[in-house]
Parts: C-alpha cells; structure tokens; sequence
C-alpha cells in the first residue's frame, strides 16, 4: 500500500489544482466512499450497506485508493476504516455539490440514500435564515447508524454521531423515509402511515422538518462558501 499522499493515480496530467484534486477523489464511488465515512468510523461491509450501486472489488481498490491518497485511514486490525483529516476536510465539498444539484433538473429524491448522504443533504438544504438561533435538536437513527443534529447559531446543522441519540424527537426509519419525513409530508403523516417510528416532541419533529427543502435557496454572504464551520468528527461512544 502506498504512504498517505504519495504517488496517486495519475487520471489529468495538469498543474490545475482542481486537476490534483480529482487526481486523488475523482475516480468513481470516491466522494460517496468519503460521503459513508463523514461521521463515523465503519467496517467495509457498512461502507458497501450504503452504496448498493458498488460491487465489492470495486470498493476495495476505491478504500486502497483513498488510503494511498491520505484521505481515509485503516486500522487492519479492527477492520475499521475513518476518515482523516484531510478526508474530514471534503464535508464543505460534498455540502457543495448538494448545494449545486438542487440547481440542476433531473434529481430523483425517490432513488435510495443512505442516512449519511441525508446527513450531508440536510446541510445543503436547510433556511439558514429560519433556523438561526433554533434551539431544537433531532435524533435520527436507521439501522446500526444514529445521529444527533442542532442547529448553530447561524442555522448551519452540526451533525454528531452517536450511538444512542437524544434530542427534543427521535425518528427511525430507512434513509429514504427519513428524507421522505424531512422533505416530504412531514414526520407525524410518515408516523402515522407506519413508514418511520417518532418518539418525542412531535410539534418540534414537525418545526425541524418544516426548515429544509429541496428547493435551490438564494445565498447572501453570511451563507457563502467561504464561510468557516464545525467540520464532522469521530463517532461518538
């Protein structure tokens, strides 16, 4: 295996810093192998759970690739793959390109997600105007993976892994009816229809909900890219 950072794959041979970049993540199922990472450690198998689309060979060149690169880590011991922090480091990247799809035709919200691909979408798509100073907390759970999220000062939710979640409500269901209760008719209908479980404040389930969209939101400047926030660390025990 090569040390971290040295000799990736050469795909554009250009002086192109974006060329470098893709050079290191661009190969196909990279960013969505650093998506499955974001906020906690994972063996391989809970990798492959959230890509069904990825065969397993192919996921173990993509891990060798981003553990050559510096990217992700391994501990061969345990099995468990995480990210560094450079990998930690693509969260505004993948925020980004959330971002710039909901500009685009063509998104099908009805394809599977995995709850860390809700996780980073929710980043992308909240009203950071509405949900600034909200003092309302989530818990998300589907499958072995659970989640808590606030909201910062400035709207922006912080994600945290945990094991066993806390929170104002909890919600539990698969990543596609957990996106469904966010975007779609809301948690208590989902509830109520047996497709999640809610547990909690169903009026504050409701309110969270009710702070994201789908929908390409304008930006003002306390909302650009530039901006400095609280990268996703390691899961919580």
């Amino acid at each position: 295996m090569t040390d971290a950072g040295k000799n990736p794959r050469l795909r554009y041979d250009e002086a192109c810093l974006g060329a470098h970049a893709l050079n290191l993540i661009g190969d196909r199922w990279a960013l969505l192998v650093v998506r499955e990472l974001m906020f906690a450690p994972k063996r391989f198998q809970m990798i492959r759970a959230g890509m069904p689309g990825i065969t397993a060979s192919v996921l173990s060149q993509r891990l060798a690739q981003l553990v050559g690169a510096g990217v992700v880590s391994h501990d061969e011991v345990l099995g468990i793959y995480a990210l560094t922090g450079a990998g930690r480091a693509l969260h505004p990247v993948l925020r980004e390109l959330c971002r710039w799809a909901l500009t685009m035709p063509g998104h099908d919200p009805t394809r599977f997600i995995s709850v860390s691909g809700l996780m980073i979408s929710i980043s992308a798509t909240v009203d950071r105007r509405r949900a600034a100073g909200s003092p309302l907390r989530a818990g998300l759970v589907s499958g072995q993976e659970g989640f808590e999220v606030a909201l910062a000062d400035d709207g922006a939710p912080v994600v945290r892994a945990a094991r066993k979640p806390g929170g104002d409500f909890l919600l539990e269901g698969s990543g596609n009816a957990l996106a469904y209760a966010i975007y779609g008719p809301g948690p208590a209908a989902m509830a109520a229809s047996g497709q999640i479980a809610l547990r909690g404040d169903r009026a504050a389930a409701q309110d969270f909900a009710s702070l994201f969209s789908l929908q390409a939101q304008t930006r003002d400047k306390s909302d650009s890219p530039d901006e400095t926030e609280q990268l996703p660390g390691d899961s919580s025990t």
